[in-house]
């Protein structure tokens, strides 16, 4: 922005230089996104071998999940919005930055909601994964994988490795994109600064407070669920959430957080041993709350940075696919981001938004993960107190005090 200050020639000269590469650095994001979905979630599913084996705990477990992924996404659809109303891009600066990405000629027509449903299964899954149509190639995907757990178990095993290989070397193709990704990143937000001049810091800045605040409002509204459902004290909920919400905070990773969720979690809340077990390390292995509140307000916003509008439906059906995908999200930085790409362009989104997003990524992560750290507590909570099965433990509590007290009066 201050170069095209100073020389516009000059900007425009070093944009056009500079192009290529974003692209070169958006393409290779896209290259990887439907091999890793796939392999991701085969393996998640057919690898579990039988679904009793997750156990009752599992099977609590997941419609959690889901619940609380589908209220934040729509929650994120509420709100998010009011505060981009006071979001104002003249329209010759939306002008300037549909210029400096490829945008769709023609905007997709709506298909209704009996399309859409259609549309769920794949008449043609090879197709919907060359289209990019995320929905549809993971209903086809999770079929397979169910299906394989119904095979013996030597075609099964062969199967799974073949897909686990799969998974693993675009993680590492994932890695090599990654540390080329200032490269990228600086050349797409060069080329947009350029063209759009100062007003794009405060639309980058809104985009940033805006994300920041609806994981910040939805996190709270977690600890009435909790305690409600959950019946814990809301005291002892929140200190004992402390702790992982600031490693949480400084570290951006719930993996680090995990240490401080499950001590806490045992010692203060007195949480099961399959609590603290399994659910905390399960919930932290798939549950990304983030997910579809990020890519709700990361659609909202590169919509009203690029003119392009999108409409309640398209950012509905968005906080389906993101709740399915959330699952087989890998434990890498931003990256939900990476595979929101294809949905994006299914909006008629230009696919290097998605650059832009990444770029900006540092401040909301912080508290995306603060969101997911506090689910997985929340979750564990609620399967707490339905895995406590009733028991005469109260009433052998009662004798057992005031025996203790009687003891230690003179």
């Amino acid at each position: 922005m201050a170069l095209a200050a100073w020389s516009p020639r000059a900007a425009a000269t070093l944009g056009t230089v500079l192009e290529p590469i974003g692209t070169l650095w958006i393409n290779a994001v896209r290259m990887t996104v439907i091999p890793l979905v796939v392999a991701l979630i085969f393996t998640g599913v057919a690898g579990a071998g039988d679904p009793s084996r997750l156990g009752k705990m599992g099977a609590r477990a997941v419609p959690i999940f889901l619940v609380l992924l589908l209220v934040s996404g729509f929650f994120a659809l509420a709100v998010s919005p009011l505060s981009f109303e006071w979001l104002n891009i003249p329209t010759d600066v939306a002008e300037r930055a549909r210029a400096s990405v490829a945008v769709p000629t023609t905007t997709p027509q709506m298909p209704s909601l009996a399309q859409r449903i259609t549309d769920t299964i794949p008449v043609n899954p090879i197709k919907a994964a060359v289209d990019g149509a995320l929905l549809p190639l993971i209903v086809f995907t999770l079929a397979l994988a169910v299906a394989v757990t119904r095979l013996s178990a030597d075609r099964r095993d062969a199967l799974i490795r073949g897909f686990r290989a799969i998974a693993d070397a675009m993680l590492v193709v994932v890695g090599w994109v990654l540390v080329v990704a200032p490269a990228g990143i600086f050349a797409l937000i060069f080329v947009l600064g350029a063209r759009m001049g100062a007003s794009a810091a405060g639309a980058m800045l809104h985009y940033v407070v805006t994300l920041s605040l609806v994981m910040f409002a939805f996190t709270l509204l977690l600890y009435p669920f909790a305690i409600v459902l959950g019946r814990v004290s809301p005291r002892a909920f929140a200190t004992a959430l402390a702790p992982a919400q600031a490693v949480a905070l400084t570290s951006r990773s719930s993996l680090a957080a995990l240490p401080a969720m499950i001590s806490e979690g045992r010692d203060r809340l007195g949480f099961t041993t399959p609590v603290t077990g399994f659910v905390l390390p399960f919930a932290v292995s798939v549950f990304r709350l983030n997910v579809p509140m990020a890519w709700v307000v990361g659609a909202i916003f590169l919509g009203k940075l690029y003119g392009i509008p999108v409409t309640g439906a398209q950012l509905a059906g968005l906080v389906i696919t993101a709740t399915l995908i959330s699952f087989s999200v890998p434990g890498i930085p931003s990256s939900s981001l990476f595979l929101l790409t294809p949905v994006i362009v299914d909006l008629g989104l230009p696919a290097e938004g998605v650059g832009i997003l990444i770029a900006l990524d540092a401040i909301p992560d912080m508290f995306k993960t603060l969101a997911n750290v506090t689910g997985h507590m929340t979750t564990a909570a609620v399967l707490d107190r339905y895995d406590r099965a009733p028991s005469p433990a109260p009433r052998e509590l009662a004798v057992v005090i005031p025996s203790r007290a009687a003891a230690r009066e003179p």
